[in-house]
C-alpha cells in the first residue's frame, strides 16, 4: 500500500453540520456519504458540501451534477 491508498474507514457514518468553509460533527462517527454516488467520504478527506442542502460530495464533479439537478445551472 502507498501513501495514496488508504484502507475503508471502520466505525459508524457522522453526522455532520455544514457550514461556511468549516462543518461541525454532531454525531461521531469515521465517515460520511456523497449525496450524488453514495460513495464513503472520510471526515479528513471532506472537501465538498452544500450549506444549503446539508449535503456532502466526493468530487467538485458531483456539486455540479447536483446543482444541474436542481436546475440552477
Amino acid at each position: 500500500m502507498n501513501i495514496n491508498e488508504r484502507l475503508p474507514p471502520s466505525g459508524s457514518e457522522a453526522l455532520v453540520d455544514y457550514g461556511h468553509g468549516e462543518f461541525r460533527v454532531v454525531r461521531p462517527g469515521a465517515f460520511v456519504r456523497c449525496a450524488i454516488t453514495g460513495a464513503v467520504i472520510r471526515l479528513e478527506d471532506l472537501r465538498y458540501w452544500s450549506v444549503e442542502w446539508q449535503e456532502a460530495y466526493t468530487s467538485p464533479e458531483a456539486v455540479l451534477l447536483r446543482v444541474r439537478r436542481s436546475g440552477r445551472s
